[in-house]
């Protein structure tokens, strides 16, 4: 019993192990990354923003909060809610180009009402995905890309479909050919797959604390709701279904429920 006592008391000792987390860029799609202290105190119970929880991290022995940024966060003052305190931080002005597409198939520009009425109903299902919060940690928060190709459409561009102004682009687009597979960044949980208008074929995990990445126009899904997925298994294959122009994966990255840009996790290579 001695013994035992003195290994949980060498455990306790220990410093926490240092985890990567992506840099402070508080900017609308961006991470706002704030100091809550030491890890030697005591674990955070309750991080808000906007009253949604917030991931915590450890990262050089000192609690992090990771707050995701929407891409129509005001400039100015913003703030985080932890166990009672109000910590606040600034948003800082971020400017995003412009793309213009023509697309063939005018219902992806000015969808008629039984397309409306559909796009209503998978409204509430990406919501439903997009909300999923777990207490599981996240294995690594830095992440390879899901596929290889070519960067054809960045993240944070506002787009004009048929000189039509839409929301900003909330993803990476990455071109590649038909069939090409698709692979797991990380551990997750499969918590949506589908066929949307939209977004075409489209798989949503969830890698724990509400970091939930989204993978659109697919020719082929390989999983399917309730499936847990480990780092390089296969989610299916690129495609050109939804609203496209041509085959690529659109790769979305969302912190507590915003639209953040997917360069900021990326491994150190891929970005």
């Amino acid at each position: 019993m001695r013994f035992l006592l003195l290994l949980i008391g060498l455990v306790l000792t220990l410093p926490v192990q240092a985890d990567w987390v992506p840099k402070h860029r508080p900017v609308p799609g961006g991470v706002a990354v704030i100091d809550l202290g030491s890890a030697s105190e005591k674990r955070p119970r309750q991080i808000t923003y906007n009253d949604r929880p917030v991931m915590l991290r450890v990262s050089n022995d000192r609690w992090k909060a990771l707050v995701g940024l929407a891409l129509d966060a005001d400039v100015g003052g913003h703030h985080i809610m932890a166990d009672g305190r109000r910590l606040a931080f600034q948003v800082q002005h971020q400017g995003y180009d412009e793309q213009h597409i023509t697309l063939r198939n005018e219902r992806h520009v000015n969808p008629n009402q039984e397309d409306l009425d559909r796009i209503g109903r998978e409204l509430q299902r990406i919501r439903a995905a997009l909300a999923t919060w777990s207490h599981s940690e996240p294995d690594s928060l830095r992440m390879p890309l899901p596929v290889e190709g070519r960067f054809s459409s960045p993240f944070g561009l506002q787009r004009f479909f048929n000189d039509q102004p839409r929301r900003p682009h909330n993803g990476l687009d990455i071109a590649n050919d038909t069939g090409t597979p698709i692979q797991s960044p990380a551990t997750a949980t499969v918590v949506d797959a589908g066929d949307f208008f939209f977004n075409g074929k489209t798989v949503f995990l969830d890698h724990g604390q509400g970091l939930i990445t989204m993978y659109c126009h697919m020719d082929r899904i390989d999983v399917a709701p309730g499936d847990t997925v480990i780092l390089g298994q296969s989610l299916g294959t690129v495609g050109a279904t939804g609203r496209v122009t041509g085959p690529h994966l659109h790769w979305s990255v969302f912190l507590n429920g915003n639209a953040i840009d997917p360069a900021l996790f990326l491994a150190e290579g891929d970005a």
